[in-house]
């Protein structure tokens, strides 16, 4: 392979760009690719190479991608804290990227990192000092090939999450933002039309000929959930509203848990059974739910801190730091305290809390002109407003939703037993323990 190889780019010129915070910990897939105008400085890599990130807490954290979805013929450019990873040969890519990844690579890199205390970087010159038994070139490809099988599944869940995410998304906007329903049976009324089925097809978004083309039962059930939407907005102190709805601080509608760090001093803290969670733990757009954490702590640990169990379906907010992320909890979990655990009251349950709080999020993005915000406390959200329809209207909500993150959930589950898998297999495919001689060029 070739490290940092020469690329042709036009300083002054506008070109793809990657930075660091859009590559994964630990995954394959980069996450976000911007234009900025190249001044002669960073990386610069075309589809195919790996960006290997050589500065620490980067490296240690596994930030490692393949370059994907340029344009063609496209070279870009991004961080000068990558290290770009180069394939001679086309077939060899997928090899070099899983390289990359490999246990043995990591650790040597990270012992020879040079520098002052938290700002260490590995040079090239250090990973091309890297000795590896070469496995044959047929042998190279079979073994890219399997490992890219599973992270191409992984992929492919990620974008069924997204989608998935989308759609419940898209559902709470309309209902609760928008009122959809509610408009389609003002306007429906005001033109002497039915106004129920009006709203049924801003609910599912058919034609009123094929709402009435529905089977019978899937007719009933969008029918009743027609239903339960008012027909009228009524102006209240704040804006507004669907008649018998109320609007409210989203501080009455919410209850926060603060979290914290046990000692680092105490060992026994530590490496035990119980989640911890922290910003790097932030899922992923899409993925939702918080299942696992980088940081476990003991049962000590929770006791004498002053972090708190948070019951599976509480929304996380990052309050401090990198502000305004939010998670799911997946499993029971504890957490730092540059983070707020947050549970609706009052009727208001999971799925709709988290909605409200990622609405919240984006309302306060916008009266900061898109600038961060520094920190959320407990009278943050005395400053947003958010509706609060019926009780039964969002039980309706809840039982929509939780069929799609169901289907978030389970997804993420899998992906967990694929990374397994792939982090088991990726050692003994490299070292030879595992012949692939057997295997067929083409893998499913």
């Amino acid at each position: 392979m070739d490290f940092n190889p020469s690329r042709p780019l036009s300083k002054g010129k506008e070109f793809p760009f990657i930075d660091m915070a859009s590559l994964p910990v630990n995954g394959r897939d980069i996450n976000e690719v911007s234009n900025k105008v190249f001044n002669g400085g960073g990386a610069k890599f075309k589809n195919g190479d790996t960006l290997f990130a050589r500065i620490t807490p980067c490296l240690e954290n596994g930030k490692t991608a393949k370059v994907e979805n340029l344009p063609v013929g496209c070279i870009a450019h991004g961080s000068t804290e990558f290290i770009v990873l180069s394939a001679k040969s086309k077939d060899d890519e997928d090899f070099v990227y899983y390289l990359a990844r490999l246990p043995d690579f990591r650790s040597y890199a990270i012992s020879r990192m040079e520098g002052t205390s938290g700002r260490q970087r590995v040079s090239w010159q250090a990973l091309a000092e890297f000795n590896l038994r070469l496995p044959e070139k047929g042998k190279r490809k079979k073994i890219g090939k399997i490992l890219k099988s599973l992270d191409d599944k992984i992929h492919l869940n990620n974008q069924i999450n997204q989608t998935l995410e989308s759609i419940a998304q898209t559902i709470f906007k309309s209902w609760f933002i928008d009122f959809d329903p509610v408009r389609a049976k003002i306007a429906a009324k005001q033109e002497g039309k039915d106004a129920e089925l009006a709203a049924m097809c801003a609910i599912s978004g058919k034609s009123e000929a094929e709402v009435e083309q529905m089977a019978k039962e899937d007719f009933a059930e969008l029918q009743a959930t027609a239903t339960l939407f008012p027909d009228e907005l009524v102006e209240s102190e704040l804006g507004e509203v669907p008649k018998g709805w109320d609007k409210y601080s989203l501080s009455k509608m919410i209850t926060l848990i603060g979290g914290g760090t046990p000692k680092r001093s105490e060992p026994n803290y530590w490496n035990g059974d119980i989640f911890w969670f922290s910003v790097k733990d932030v899922p992923n757009e899409g993925e939702v739910f918080v299942i696992t954490t980088q940081e476990k702590i003991s049962e000590l640990g929770l006791n004498k801190s002053s972090t708190k169990l948070l019951p599976v379906g509480t929304t996380i907010i990052t309050a401090r730091g990198t502000v305004g992320k939010i998670a799911l909890v997946g499993y029971e979990m504890a957490m730092n305290q540059s983070c707020y655990g947050v549970q609706g009251i009052n009727g208001v349950r999971q799925f709709m809390t988290y909605y409200l709080i990622k609405n919240a999020v984006e309302v306060l993005k916008k009266n900061t002109h898109g600038a961060v915000f520094d920190t959320i406390t407990q009278s943050t959200f005395d400053t947003v407003t958010s509706i609060k329809p019926s009780i039964e209207m969002m039980d309706l909500f809840e039982s929509k939703v939780e069929k799609i993150m169901g289907h978030i959930k389970n997804n993420l589950y899998e992906n967990n037993s694929l990374i397994a898998l792939r982090d088991t297999l990726l050692p003994k495919l490299l070292s030879g323990e595992l012949d692939v001689s057997g295997v067929q060029d083409e893998v499913a």
